[in-house]
């Protein structure tokens, strides 16, 4: 599926991040761009994984124990 494709709120920075014309900028400033977006992608990255290990951990501390004790 592609960006544009994606429903997002009307204003929403990203929609207009990738809506946004590409032609006006020279190749280095493209480059830049490619560096902001790829540190950006690891921030989120990054929290994500966080979260997700936050949520492991809660769900390991109130699961409940298994009461059906070993079979006989």
């Amino acid at each position: 599926m592609e960006l544009d494709d994606q429903a997002r709120p009307l204003g929403d920075f990203l929609s207009q991040v990738v809506s946004e014309p590409l032609d006006r900028y020279s190749h280095a400033e493209l480059t830049d761009r490619i560096a902001i977006l790829e540190g950006e992608v690891a921030r989120v990255i990054a929290h994500r994984n966080k979260a997700s290990a936050q949520r492991t951990a809660a769900e390991a501390l109130f699961k409940r124990p298994d009461r059906s004790g070993p079979a006989r």
